[in-house]
């Protein structure tokens, strides 16, 4: 597995390719929406799902295992990759890139998979309980949201609204 790119290689994959990336849609018990507040470009002061890139030479097991750890601080039950529900392939277009560089943005190829809190987490007393243990790397703060809320507001990222909205 490829460890980080220095910050100048990856703004040059950046500006010349997609890049691929996992979403994670993470449900509670009641079927609201885990979002955190981006802190980070691009997507950056909106809500916005769980989620990151991809490396080379991951597996999509390992990737979407390393992710689950890195954004939700999580390790995963066996077998838990099986159980999250594949939703789909997405793109993302941003204007701007997470150096602030001019003259390009950044383009997101993105498998979005669908999961519930009690399966990722079956000993976790509540909801409220899981977003005080989130890793604070991306996002300032969590919140859980109803789909019609988060469909609703103008501070949910639209390529966040696309996940729930009707084909």
């Amino acid at each position: 597995m490829t460890d980080r790119l220095p910050e100048q290689d990856w703004l040059q994959v950046v500006r010349h390719a997609p890049l691929v990336s996992i979403d994670l849609l993470v449900h509670n018990l009641e079927g609201a929406v885990l979002l955190g507040w981006r802190t980070n470009r691009p997507a950056q002061h909106c809500w916005f799902v769980p989620g990151g890139v991809i490396r080379k030479g991951e597996t999509l097991q390992q990737a979407f295992a390393r992710v689950v750890r890195d954004e939700l601080g999580v390790g995963l039950p066996d077998g838990f990759c099986r159980a999250a529900c594949y939703s789909g392939l997405y793109e993302h277009h941003y204007p701007d890139n997470f150096a602030q560089a001019p003259g390009f943005g950044t383009h997101y190829v993105v498998q979005a998979h669908r999961m519930s809190l009690r399966d990722l987490m079956p000993e976790c007393a509540s909801s409220a309980e899981f977003i005080q243990t989130l890793p604070k790397a991306q996002h300032t703060h969590y919140v859980w949201m109803g789909i019609p809320e988060l469909l609703g507001r103008a501070d949910v990222h639209d390529n966040v609204k696309a996940y729930f909205q009707a084909a």
